[in-house]
């Protein structure tokens, strides 16, 4: 094998990097400040929007845990604590017994609402520092371009 096909060189390998590390960063920078501003992670925050797009505000635990990319464990920790706030509820499916939803509430709509306001004004200001119009366009078309889940985040 050509070492083109076992390894990622030159402007690919600079590409992946790049990526990697601008998603962390701005997954980190946007993490503090939803957690120091109104006490909610990233995820739990994506868990909020998610309900508040749903029919009835409601989705299958395990629908939510993959919209969120979370696995059933995870969503079920994160779910605990959503709960604990009163943001989220649980309601059993009437059809069947195994099946449970995780419910927005009308205090977790609030708190969404909140962090929304904040979250995407840090969006605007993180694009509008360092990109021009025509960039941003561009980097969208790109990015689209890339496997994408069927549900997009805030």
């Amino acid at each position: 094998m050509s070492s083109q096909v076992t390894d990622l060189r030159g402007i690919e390998l600079e590409a992946w990097i790049n990526f990697l590390r601008a998603h962390a960063a701005v997954t980190r920078q946007f993490n503090a400040e939803l957690l120091a501003t109104h006490g909610l992670t990233i995820n739990d925050f994506d868990v909020l929007a998610q309900l508040s797009r749903a029919p009835e505000q409601a989705l299958k635990r395990v629908d939510l845990a993959e919209r969120v990319l979370l696995t059933p464990s995870g969503i079920t920790r994160l779910l605990k604590g959503l709960e604990e706030a009163g943001w989220v509820s649980n309601r059993p499916c009437a059809e069947d017994a195994r099946v449970t939803y995780a419910v927005l509430t009308p205090k977790g709509s609030k708190k969404l609402e909140q962090a929304r306001k904040t979250h995407v004004a840090s969006v605007r200001e993180l694009f509008s520092e360092r990109f021009e119009h025509d960039e941003l366009e561009t980097l969208a078309s790109l990015l689209e371009r890339l496997p994408q889940r069927e549900t997009a985040c805030d």
